[in-house]
This record gives structure tokens, sequence and C-alpha cells, in this order.
């Protein structure tokens, strides 16, 4: 199975080399802020059009020693498909190749979580995965990742999915990085953005998935990928993470200039 691009020509350019050098520029740029690089647990990155967020995903890039393991978790934009949607098999192309899908390690998490279901129609046209490829793809030829799109916020469900990761990757020989896609507070002005967005990062920072769903419940964050980071800090802590780092943040206005009708978007380093 090759998953084709979805989202090629609009979310990030379609031409090869433009694409490469736009990635490029983004992680140039966050190099240039840090130039330390580490392994990671985990990391939380944007996943709107490139223009918007990919300076602060290429910040959070640009500070992780990319090992040949990953999983990528994202939300489920459209109606349709599994809560938690996997693909176990093929590769997933993008302009710049063909990212090939880590079989061993997708029947591993489907072993350790039968919540995990075998789907193409979740993945089909979703973007919050898709995009992270190029920049996965610019810092290594050697990865092979594992897809899950999750579409629900039940907390327990979510809180199963992040103990399960942690179990298989504690049983990996290799490293596996966790990358957990998410755009933060949506179509507020960015005062009231700020405000929310900052409390959904502080219950982050403070590495409570627990405070981070009832934050963005009780408040009305519209944290589009709060499924993904609360597994993915769930086993972030499970496999010894001693803390969070918030690495960028940054808000539509930015590039539009609109301050009445933002989104917002974090990159956060778990370690």
């Amino acid at each position: 199975m090759i998953r084709q691009p979805a989202v090629a020509g609009t979310f990030y350019p379609r031409e090869p080399r433009e694409l490469l050098a736009r990635v490029q520029q983004f992680l140039n740029e966050g190099r240039a802020e840090n130039s330390k690089v580490a392994p990671a647990l985990a990391c939380l990155v944007p996943h709107a059009g490139y223009v918007f967020s990919g300076g602060v995903a290429g910040a959070v890039y640009a500070r992780i020693t990319i090992p040949k393991r990953i999983i990528v978790l994202g939300p489920r934009h459209r109606p349709g498909g599994a809560n938690f949607a996997i693909n176990s098999q093929g590769e997933w192309e993008t302009p710049l190749g063909r990212a090939p899908i880590d079989s061993e390690l997708a029947r591993a998490l489907m072993a350790a979580c039968p919540l995990l279901v075998e789907d193409d129609v979740a993945h089909r046209r979703e973007h919050s995965l898709e995009v992270q490829l190029p920049f996965l793809q610019a810092l290594s030829k050697e990865f092979r990742f594992v897809p899950i799109a999750i579409g629900t916020l039940n907390f327990d469900e979510l809180e199963e999915l992040g103990h399960a990761l942690a179990k298989v990757i504690s049983n990996s020989v290799e490293p596996v990085l966790i990358v957990a896609s998410s755009d933060m507070n949506h179509y507020e002005s960015e005062k009231i953005t700020h405000v929310k967005d900052h409390q959904a990062i502080d219950q982050m920072l403070a590495l409570n998935p627990r405070g981070l769903h009832e934050t963005v419940r009780r408040e009305g964050i519209t944290m589009c990928g709060c499924g993904p980071a609360v597994s993915a800090i769930t086993a972030a802590i499970d496999l010894g993470a001693a803390r969070a780092e918030l690495v960028r943040y940054a808000t539509s206005a930015d590039v539009l200039g609109d301050r009445d009708d933002v989104v917002g978007y974090a990159g956060i380093l778990f370690r």
C-alpha cells in the first residue's frame, strides 16, 4: 500500500526542491536559535500550513536527534474511520520520496493496545500526520514510522494508548520517538487565544495529561490534538520523562496580522 499525499501543494509545496528548501529554512532558523541537539522521548508539533506553523515545527525538529523508529500521533479532523486508526504496512509518499511504515513496531502496538484498528479511511485525507513527514525526511534517510490517527477525547482510552506506547517502546532495542501533532486554540482573538493556549501549555509543561484534558474541556480550548498529546505525555511519563520545554509559540497573526481571528501553535519537547 502506498498512501498518496493529500495536501501537497496546499499545506506545503508540491515541487520537491522548493519543499526541501522551505523545510531546511525552518530547520536552520531553529538551529540559529539553539544549536543543541539531543534525543527526546516525545514532542508536540503543529500541523497547519507551513507558512503559518512551519517555523514552530522546524524549531522543535532542529533540537531532536531523529531515531530510526518514530510513532506519529495526530487528530482525525474528518468524519469516517476508526477512533484509533493505524497503518501497519506499506509506505507514505511525499514530494521528497516514500516513508516506509515500521510494520514490526505497528504489530507490537496493535498487540499491546486492542483499541488500535487497521484503517485506511481515517488516514486517506488527513493532514495532521502527513505534514510531519517532510521534516523527518529532511533530517533522516533511514527512519520508519507508524501513523496513528485519533478521533476521540475519551481520557481512559487515550491513557490506555499512552501506556501501551510506553510498554512497546521500552521493549524496543532501538530508541523510538513519539511525535504528537496538534495546533492550539482556533478562531478567537489573539488575546483570548494566548490565555487559553498557555493554560493548556502549562499542563503539558507540568507533565500532567489529565490536567491537560480537563483544562481543555473546562476552558473550551479548541486544541485539535489534545488526544494525541494526552497519549504522548502519558507514554513519556512511563518512559521516565523528567521535564518538558516550550521551544516556540506563535499564532497565525504573526503572518496575517489579523489579531481578531487566530490559531495558536506550540512546539514542546519532552525529555
